[in-house]
């Protein structure tokens, strides 16, 4: 029996080195860890190192994840994916110890599998409800979102100054060393027709 394990990350301002000690602690050996800086949303093709730890399973190995959503958000990833894995005959284990496969029947695997990726995909709908709420109630305080501007007044003076000398949008952005689209957007904004 192997032992490969995988961590994931959903950005990379998350560090996966919790996850690493934790999977060496199991005796998975450095070589046989593989993980992702990726949302658990997305879609399994997007994950190379999942790919590649996943294609490297053999009968009897033992995969070893944090928990389940290491695999996927849903409960059809989920489902799907240990499906996938109990039929080629390989064990699933977790070390939150809500899932051992090497010890279970596979069916209590599926219902186990079904339940926590049905919790898993609750939790992702609640995160992305709390997290609209908080932007609502942010942008009624006047909290701006997206990127800070990279211009002034100023800036914007002399890019509709040159607009309406009828220089066009590329040559206004090389003479102020602006991006086409930023002068493009300025302008638009700021009600000079095109």
């Amino acid at each position: 029996m192997a032992l490969y394990g995988y961590w994931r990350c959903s950005t990379d301002l998350q560090d996966q080195e919790r996850q690493v000690i934790a999977l060496r602690e199991e005796g998975v050996p450095e070589e046989n860890i593989y993980g992702d800086k990726i949302t658990g949303t997305s879609n399994y093709g997007d994950r190379e190192e999942l790919s590649k730890c996943l294609d490297l399973l053999q009968q009897d190995d033992l995969l070893i994840l944090e928990d389940l959503t290491r695999l996927g958000r849903t409960m059809v990833t989920m489902l799907v994916e240990v499906n996938n894995l109990i039929e080629r005959g390989v064990y699933i284990k977790t070390l939150d110890g809500r899932l051992d496969s090497s010890l279970m029947n596979e069916e209590i695997v599926r219902l186990i599998v079904g339940v926590m990726g049905y919790a898993a995909e609750c939790e992702l709908r609640n995160i992305k409800h709390r997290t609209s709420e908080g932007r609502a109630v942010a942008k009624s305080r006047g909290v701006k979102f997206g990127a800070k501007r990279k211009y002034d007044k100023y800036q914007i003076q002399e890019i509709m100054d040159k607009r309406n000398k009828g220089m066009g949008y590329g040559s206004i952005a090389k003479s102020l060393g602006m991006t086409k689209s930023t002068v493009q957007t300025i302008i638009q904004r700021e009600g000079v027709a095109a």
